[in-house]
């Protein structure tokens, strides 16, 4: 009993919870991926996480496994949402590996331009 009432008091005392949808969750796996990538970073530019590809990597795929086990029985609005969010991130990982590869040679480019 005692524990239901501290569960209930932390409960009045922190924000509310948004309802849990599968719009939230899709859009929850998404914002994930997005900061292991280095695209959301709250912070200082100099603190700012090199992308975690391998975790951005498993979250793309946890969302397409939800897609794929979810077909055939989402509304027209979530299956939009998903296909469009899985569509973003496939595409940003790629730019954002992309852009990992090039910083390497980037610096080497210019630390032989300065010799």
């Amino acid at each position: 009993m005692r524990a239901a009432k501290i569960v209930d008091e932390m409960s009045d005392q922190e924000f509310p919870l948004p309802p849990a949808t599968f719009d939230f969750l899709v859009l929850s796996f998404k914002t994930q991926a997005e900061m292991q990538l280095g695209l959301l970073h709250f912070g200082e530019e100099e603190e700012r996480p090199e992308p975690n590809f391998r975790i951005a990597r498993h979250t793309i795929d946890m969302l397409a496994m939800l897609q794929e086990k979810s077909r055939g029985n989402l509304t027209m609005e979530e299956q939009r949402l998903i296909e469009n969010a899985l569509t973003e991130l496939r595409f940003r990982f790629v730019q954002v590996m992309e852009q990992h590869e090039k910083k390497p040679s980037e610096a080497s480019t210019e630390q032989q331009a300065g010799s």
